[in-house]
């Protein structure tokens, strides 16, 4: 593995104070990570390594590095989500339907930020705790 690819990653911000079952929590992370690809896929109906940057590359062909990290209510995700947009990141915020927890209220759950050079997203995420 090159130094370039273990220098990639992505972050995944989750709401703590949701207090949602763990499983839950890895459903809605795992719908913020696939998000990514998935995408490119729905806009493009065909998705091939060539449609994406040369780090994006990196990380999909390399280590695949996540992070999990806690912030403590909306708008504290919603400040994040807002900065790593205005900072040209990629960015995939998950919406849950409400239909098995939150009394079936659409509910703001957690961000996908990356994958991007480590040092771009930490200026963003660094001070966060981890999941």
């Amino acid at each position: 593995m090159s130094d370039e690819s273990q220098r990639i990653k992505q972050v995944i911000l989750m709401r703590h104070d949701l207090k949602m079952r763990r499983g839950k929590q890895i459903a809605q992370g795992a719908h913020a990570s696939m998000s990514f690809i998935c995408r490119r896929l729905q806009e493009r109906h065909s998705v091939s390594l060539d449609d994406f940057s040369d780090v994006e590359r990196a990380w999909l062909t390399g280590a695949f590095a996540k992070i999990c990290c806690r912030v403590n209510s909306e708008e504290e995700l919603m400040k994040i989500h807002d900065k790593a947009k205005d900072a040209g990141l990629e960015v995939h915020l998950i919406t849950d339907s409400g239909k098995t927890e939150f009394h079936g209220v659409p509910t703001r759950t957690c961000l996908a930020i990356g994958p991007d050079i480590a040092e771009k997203i930490d200026v963003l995420t660094g001070h966060l705790e981890l999941l």
